[in-house]
């Protein structure tokens, strides 16, 4: 089980300030928790500033399929905006960045975890749970499950050819994390300073 918590809103304002946002609900989980009245709040500021494009709420934005069709009749709007907001657990924001390769996308939430039965449903993402979501500076690929180490300070130097040292058939998650930056021009999160893992805000330890 999980909880999907809002980020701060100086946080997502620092985000989406001076920006075209397109918006992502995703109430798949919410049975869990999602801050559903906290989020409807901040978006409807949003769009009385005029800042965004066109809002998607569906379920299960981790299902690529589903996403898929639910997304397609909304490329115009997706377009227009200079980034895409998700406010969902982290494997649906990983999931929205890999659909939208092109396009920055932005975590509007934290995801922890909740004692209790997580499901077997097989997905192709996964989120650590870790309650500090690092998607916003690392272009959507979670550090912490793409990483065998977790490492949130960047590449470790142990990797060979694009795979990691410690399971050579893993891509080095850092050097996907680079790639993606790259590609959507956001080289300069690279620069931002070493990022510490809060370990406090994991409900498990």
């Amino acid at each position: 089980m999980l909880i999907t918590e809002l980020k701060s809103k100086e946080t997502i304002l620092s985000l989406t300030e001076g920006k075209k946002v397109f918006i992502i609900n995703c109430h798949g989980c919410r049975e869990v928790y999602f801050p559903l009245e906290e989020a409807a709040a901040l978006q409807e500021e949003m769009i009385a500033a005029g800042q965004v494009t066109g809002i998607v709420t569906t379920d299960y934005i981790c299902n690529r399929e589903n996403l898929e069709v639910r997304l397609n009749g909304h490329r115009e709007e997706i377009d227009a905006a200079d980034l895409v907001l998700v406010f969902s657990c982290g494997v649906g924001v990983q999931t929205v960045a890999a659909f939208l390769d092109g396009k920055t996308v932005c975590a509007a939430c934290d995801t922890s975890r909740l004692p209790g039965f997580q499901g077997v449903t097989p997905l192709e993402y996964d989120c650590g749970q870790c309650g500090e979501c690092y998607l916003n500076l690392t272009g959507g690929i979670c550090p912490i499950t793409a990483c065998s180490k977790s490492l949130v300070n960047g590449q470790c130097g142990g990797a060979k050819n694009g795979k990691c040292e410690v399971d050579p058939n893993m891509d080095c998650g850092w050097e996907r994390i680079y790639r993606r930056l790259e590609k959507i021009g956001r080289l300069d999160a690279m620069k931002c300073p070493t990022q510490i893992r809060n370990f406090a805000t994991d409900k498990e330890v």
